[in-house]
């Protein structure tokens, strides 16, 4: 299962936006430390279903449809909030920086109210810059992933030199573990002085930062979008950086109760909701759910919530979803359910290389592949497309 962290400083909301994506009851607390460690929990990223367009009734097994929207899961980890020095100890430290690189891509959670300083500590709304929370969280990422990289550094060049190996293969087992492949080392590499003897410490931070640009992509969740001090910061956070998306986690976590009482309709990611039972609800929360509906919905589209989730799979990580079935006519697997799996894969991702995400058994009896759809066979290096419903044929 795909895994997302979602980091930053205490006090910004990462529990709060967390819990609105997992429904998953985290400690929410208005102080420094509350998650002491990492929790996990399943998320949805949200697709349309092919099931409306074949006009199938379909039978989801490793992921949800409804109303002709597949939720497929992945995995977030919460990460207790990182204060500055964290890469040398400090606050929770280095515990939680190793949380973070198993994931494949980091939601950095902040304050766009400028509510909280640069620890989390609460202070009058607009008086911090969220821009220096940008800069030490990443910095702090850069310096700890360096600390393991320039580690016996001296002893490390020369074996490369005395053995003649790939620097990169060399980078690659030194960092073991985080889940970065050789492929990003040999890209991030490309940008700095090709002769690793002439390496200085400066070259090898730029280094970090680069394989981390490629292998652990960031978004900035810019948190509780509805406070009064909050847009002119976000326009200043968009205009220095890509990949941010204003969010209201509080927003989403109402919302979604509400609709879990049945007080209102309300799917996760829409512009709008439909109050059911206004008779059920008093004066301060009809006036809340307008609060949100023109604070929130209105100015932006949406809470955030699952506009970050999707956007850090389908965009960040350029993953496509693709349902193999047995039975390219009925669209079914063995057992007779129709659609029942859907695979998030990367972009490019050919038949055969699908056919071993599925079981290694499939994969190693690959014989040849049918786009469902068209009833025609494709090639086994045919990239996959999103949506793609393909019949995995095998031998035996």
């Amino acid at each position: 299962m795909l895994q997302i962290a979602v980091c930053g400083k205490p006090n910004v909301g990462k529990s709060s936006f967390f819990n609105s994506a997992t429904a998953s009851a985290v400690e929410m607390a208005n102080y420094p430390f509350t998650t002491i460690d990492a929790n996990k929990a399943v998320a949805h990223v949200i697709k349309d279903c092919p099931c409306k367009e074949l006009e199938v009734t379909c039978n989801p097994h490793n992921s949800i449809c409804i109303d002709g929207k597949r939720l497929l899961p992945i995995e977030l980890i919460d990460v207790a909030g990182l204060v500055p020095g964290a890469h040398e100890g400090k606050g929770l430290g280095n515990k939680f920086l190793d949380d973070l690189m198993q994931a494949k891509v980091f939601i950095h959670v902040i304050d766009a109210s400028g509510s909280t300083d640069i620890e989390g500590n609460p202070v009058d709304a607009g008086s911090h810059d969220p821009l220096e929370d940008i800069q030490f969280l990443e910095e702090e990422i850069v310096m700890w992933m360096y600390g393991i990289l320039s580690r016996n550094w001296v002893r490390l060049v020369r074996k490369v030199g005395a053995e003649h190996l790939d620097i990169a293969k060399v980078l690659f087992d030194q960092l073991s573990g985080t889940g970065i492949a050789i492929e990003d080392i040999i890209e991030a590499k490309r940008n700095i002085e090709p002769d690793y003897n002439k390496w200085e410490e400066q070259d090898l931070i730029d280094l970090t930062r680069n394989i981390l640009k490629i292998a652990k992509p960031m978004m900035i969740i810019a948190n509780k979008a509805d406070l009064p001090t909050s847009a002119k910061n976000i326009e200043r956070i968009k205009e220095k950086y890509p990949n941010v998306i204003p969010t209201s986690a509080e927003s989403e976590i109402a919302l979604v109760k509400a609709a879990e009482a049945g007080l209102i309709s309300y799917v996760s990611g829409d512009d709008h909701f439909e109050i059911l039972q206004s008779d059920k609800l008093n004066p301060n929360q009809l006036k809340a759910l307008e609060y949100i509906q023109t604070s929130i919905l209105d100015k932006y589209g949406s809470t955030g919530v699952q506009d970050a989730l999707n956007y850090g799979i389908f965009e960040l990580l350029n993953r496509i979803v693709v349902y193999p079935v047995q039975d390219e006519n009925k669209y079914t697997d063995q057992k007779g359910n129709v659609l029942p799996d859907g695979f998030l894969v990367p972009s490019g991702t050919t038949p055969r290389e699908l056919a071993y995400i599925v079981h290694t058994d499939i994969g190693d009896k690959f014989m040849h592949a049918v786009d469902a759809r068209k009833k025609m066979r494709v090639a086994s290096d045919y990239e996959l497309k999103d949506g793609d419903i393909i019949s995995i044929v095998t031998r035996g």
